[in-house]
């Protein structure tokens, strides 16, 4: 023990490298030979510590050195360093094995759907799966803070004062908890928390009773756990140990160090609260729990050359003062020094910021030897920073690794788990597309083949399945003169194989009902093994999704008895987003991205302290789901605001630097962002503070420009293609003639270009769909005989159509089925004076050396033999003025095919009628239907002969213009045009501008 029997503890200071001085300290402090470090022993909070400790010794030590043992005693990454630290390992008091992380959370899971509380809704599958790392959250907080179960039951009087949600979950706790420990003792495994705790309390036993003659040193380390506080007050009262803790703030005025409240709760004082959002806090907690007063902290001697300045330790102690102390901003006098080296950003958004982090680091590769570090917590803007610094091929190592499931391997997990649980084409397309499926030679040709699946599986009316697909493919492979043809020739037998593969070892998601959680992972394992071999497991993330399906095969039996296989995506993306891959540093070497772990022990030249706006940093703070915050701080749990302190206490350490820039986004996500409290506290103490700079000019225009290319930009005139007369079309449609006449454009890309609009890969109905069904649904009727007793056995077969979705059996159907109704009864109506005798109909007449056809949807006979033709329409049909304008003429020209080569089997004849019969509500004439007839340009013609006549001056008009004549297909009238090709005549360029072309002004004759 210490001869003085004062404890031995130390404070780095805020403004010095902590890693760098530490090594520099020890080195002037032991290296007094050969062995001098190698005899000692380092005790650091985590892994990524230990690495940061290693890198500054090499620095310091320069020639080289034997280091030091370094041991990890974090709660995150405690491993079996600690128990090596006794020599020799007493066998007799052998500490149980930790529980698998996995198999934990199964157990619980498995634990809450037993114990239910009476009268609350049943916890079952994914819901237990994601409430059981919660409930893991809580056993090991009361772990860490030694809080003995049996105090639970000493706070349930005050459960009358919260809301019914918390005394249920609270009643759920205390049921699992009780059931949890033999349970768990039956594994012959305890918690690793407790194991840690046994651990380090069994090293501070061993060095009381037999101090080591080594030397100690506990450094960084700033957990306030009741066992760590232990530890580190033995290894200070050793004589050869001491404590070495990062940035305690010794200048600060007592009465604030006071106002951070107390570090044990006062029973006298039940409304007394610490602050524990101030980043000195958890420092004084973990002071107060080793019973060492601020007054016994010396400051450590040492120095290293990556120091800040010493005003900015001053700056950073004034920024965080507690709010009754900020009165001392104003008389703090010249802040200059303190914020030297200090700049600030400001980007329009999330992207641009990314973009000009990596515009600095790249800028700081060509000064010298400089480093620089990207410290944030926001994962998402250091995986956008190392995109953008990948456009110049620069490699930078982000500490933090990468969550599993955005690996290619993970990724592919999840896309088959999805696609499992709801079989969709947009979900299949993507899936047998993805890179690593069958990699290798085979490649090209498999992506072929989901290049042609692609093409066949568009369109409406795709009923989902294994057996929706086969059929689409074989109706395609079965109609030479339909779309597709070919492709779905071509994929034939490569889809029989797929499905027979896939399908079979998907069987169990297949069946829809609930199975165990093993039982659907053992077939999304066999899946992924059909789609990529071996190439899904190997590499570092391969690898470590092999060691995760091995940890749940260890498990087998645990976790929820059933799981439905539309939640279980869900539970592998909770359980995924957990794991992170690491892979071997390879990075630039003078480039970093650090977490929080890894900025509060290590510095770069150059600092960059990204993503200040609120819920990035400090970040959101998710609710608790068992525990309410009043009983948290009635068991002594640390509340949710101290994870917010520990982030300020790491902000402070990376603004400590010697050259810092601050960046934030005005907006995150598309959605307006707020900035972080730490960026308004320096605002508002240090004011403006100078712009960043990459070179001399200001960073954020040069992200803002980044993208944008250099030189002005003339944007595209109206087109106006003119084909010669031999490209032109010989053949014309009667829908074509419409499209003509309002959007040449239009006409020129789809009849001369031969585009067309693809359609979405989506299984459900769209209003395409539904036109198309009504329209058969009305011929097959007309082909059955129209009789009542076909109507109904249609109208069946129309509900019970697999290619509808729920939502058109709730919505479509019952707003179809009147306007069904309605038709039949007014055909059955006008039976003596009308009758249909045909329907889809086609019929074609050269004219002037053109061909025009068309298909007419019924055609009825009237009494005096003349025809009526019928157009069905399920949306609104177009106005009288749209024919009399020559932009309607499909029935006029229908009705010029009837007269004069007649349609389908019918022979010519006169055509008295047209009309448009609307299938829909109207809610306003409360009617299911509506008949709008044609009856040509003035209101009253007395015949439908000037329909037919209008349609034919149309068409010869057209037929001049654009068949047998040299018009340019320039684009129609904004409103009266086709939407397909906006894109390919770029609109948006020319829109607005004022035409581009005197021809496009000029009237065209009618």
């Amino acid at each position: 023990m210490a001869a003085t029997g004062r404890p031995t503890i130390f404070s780095i200071p805020v403004q010095r490298a902590f890693a760098d001085a530490l090594a520099a300290g020890l080195i002037d402090r032991y290296a007094d030979g050969a062995l001098g470090l190698a005899e000692g022993l380092i005790l650091l909070p985590s892994n990524r510590a230990r690495s940061a400790v290693q890198a500054a010794f090499v620095r310091v030590g320069g020639a080289g050195l034997l280091m030091p043992r370094l041991a990890v005693i974090g709660d995150a990454d405690l491993d079996e360093s600690v128990a090596l630290a006794l020599d020799p390992i007493d066998e007799s008091d052998a500490i149980p094995p930790a529980i698998d992380a996995l198999k934990r959370r199964l157990m619980l899971a498995g634990l809450i759907e037993k114990h239910n509380v009476p009268g609350e809704h049943a916890i079952v599958g994914a819901a237990a799966f994601q409430l059981a790392e919660g409930l893991g959250r809580v056993i090991d907080q009361l772990h860490y803070e030694e809080v003995a179960p049996a105090r639970l039951a000493d706070i349930e009087s005050a459960l009358g004062d919260l809301a019914g949600h918390w005394q249920a979950s609270w009643r759920r706790l205390s049921l699992l908890v009780d059931a949890w420990p033999a349970m768990l003792g039956a594994t012959g495994h305890i918690d690793r928390a407790d194991r840690r705790n046994r651990l380090l309390g069994r090293v501070s036993k061993g060095w009381r009773v037999a101090p080591p003659a080594r030397f100690v040193v506990a450094a960084g380390v700033t957990t306030a756990a009741p066992a760590i506080a232990r530890l580190l007050r033995t290894v200070a009262d050793l004589d050869t140990g001491m404590v070495v803790l990062p940035g305690l703030d010794l200048g600060m005025a007592d009465e604030e160090w006071d106002a951070l409240g107390p570090v044990k709760a006062d029973p006298d004082k039940p409304g007394e609260r610490p602050l524990e959002t101030h980043p000195q806090y958890h420092l004084k907690l973990l002071l107060g729990r080793m019973g060492v007063s601020r007054d016994e902290v010396m400051e450590w001697p040492a120095a290293s050359p990556f120091d800040g300045p010493d005003a900015r330790a001053s700056f950073t102690s004034l920024l965080f003062a507690p709010a009754a102390y900020t009165a001392r901003w104003q008389r703090a006098g010249d802040l200059a020094s303190g914020i030297a080296g200090v700049s600030a950003a400001v980007f329009a958004d999330d992207g641009q910021e990314a973009q000009g982090i990596a515009l600095m680091m790249r800028h700081a590769l060509e000064t010298g030897e400089r480093t620089t570090a990207l410290v944030t917590p926001d994962r998402a803007l250091a995986t956008r920073v190392a995109a953008a610094l990948a456009r110049w091929d620069i490699a930078v190592d982000d500490s933090a690794g990468q969550p599993l499931g955005q690996t290619p391997p993970g990724a592919l997990l999840l896309a088959l788990a999805e696609f499992a649980a709801a079989f969709d084409p947009v979900r299949l397309v993507g899936l047998l597309g993805h890179p690593l499926v069958r990699a290798g030679a085979a490649r090209r040709g498999w992506l072929d083949q989901v290049r042609r699946l692609d093409l066949v599986l568009r369109g409406p009316g795709l009923v989902p399945g294994w057996g929706g697909v086969t059929a689409r493919i074989a109706e395609r492979a079965a109609d030479p003169k339909g779309r597709c043809y070919a492709e779905a020739q071509a994929i034939g037998e490569w889809w029989g194989d797929v499905a027979a593969g896939l399908g079979v070892v998907m069987a169990p998601f297949a069946a829809g009902v609930p199975a165990p959680p093993s039982v659907l992972l053992g077939a999304l394992q066999a899946a992924l093994g059909w789609l990529a071999g071996e190439g899904v497991w190997t590499g570092h993330a391969g690898r470590a999704l092999s060691e995760l399906f091995d940890r749940w095969a260890l498990a087998k039996g645990d976790g929820p008895a059933l799981a439905l296989p539309a939640d279980f995506p869900a539970m592998l993306a909770d359980l995924l987003s957990g794991e992170r891959v690491r892979p071997p540093y390879g990075g630039h070497p003078r480039l970093f991205i650090w977490g929080l772990l890894e900025a509060r022990l290590q510095r770069a030249d150059l600092m960059i302290l990204g993503g200040l706006d609120e819920g990035r940093w400090p970040q959101q703070q998710s609710p608790d789901p068992w525990l309410a915050p009043g009983i948290r701080r009635m068991l002594g749990l640390a509340a949710p605001e101290r994870q917010q302190g520990a982030a300020a206490h790491d902000f402070a350490g990376a603004f400590a630097a010697r050259e810092v820039v601050v960046t934030r986004a005005q907006r995150s996500g598309g959605d307006p962002a707020v900035a972080s409290r730490f960026w308004l506290r320096l605002a508002a103490l240090a004011g403006e503070l100078p712009e960043a700079r990459v070179g001399g000019e200001s960073v954020t225009a040069l992200a803002a420009a980044l993208d944008v290319p250099p030189g002005t930009s003339a944007p595209a005139e109206k087109p106006c293609p003119a084909p010669p007369l031999a490209a032109r079309p010989t053949a014309i449609s009667v829908t074509g003639v419409d499209q003509l006449a309002r959007d040449p454009f239009a006409f020129y890309a789809a009849k001369i270009l031969r585009l067309s609009e693809l359609d979405p890969l989506s299984s459900g109905p769209d209003a395409k769909w539904f036109g198309i069904r009504v329209h058969k649904f009305l011929q097959d009727w007309q082909a059955a005989g129209l009789t009542e007793a076909a109507f109904d056995a249609e109208l069946a077969a129309l509900r019970s159509d697999p290619a509808l979705d729920s939502l058109a059996r709730a919505f479509w159907l019952p707003r179809i089925e009147p306007s069904l109704r309605w038709a039949a009864e007014r055909i059955w109506a006008s039976r003596d004076e009308r009758w249909p005798v045909a329907g889809e109909v086609r019929g074609e007449l050269v004219v002037d050396g053109i061909r025009l056809h068309g298909t007419a949807d019924r055609v009825d006979q009237t009494a005096d033999g003349t025809l009526a033709i019928v157009d069905y329409k399920t949306g609104a049909a177009p106005s009288a003025k749209s024919t009399g304008d020559g932009l309607n003429s499909q029935l006029g020209l229908l009705g010029l095919l009837a007269q004069e080569a007649g349609l389908g089997d019918l022979a010519p004849e006169t055509v008295d009628a047209f009309e448009y019969w609307e299938l829909r509500r109207d809610r306003k004439k409360g009617v299911d239907g509506a008949v709008k007839a044609i009856r040509g340009q003035k209101p009253n013609p007395p015949t439908a002969a000037a329909v037919v006549e209008r349609a034919q001056e149309v068409l010869a008009d057209l037929m001049a213009h654009y068949l047998r004549g040299q018009e340019p297909f320039v684009p129609g009238e904004a409103g009266k045009r086709y939407a397909d090709f906006d894109q390919l005549m770029r609109r948006d360029e020319w829109f607005g501008r004022g035409d581009t072309d005197d021809r496009a002004d000029e009237e065209r004759p009618t």
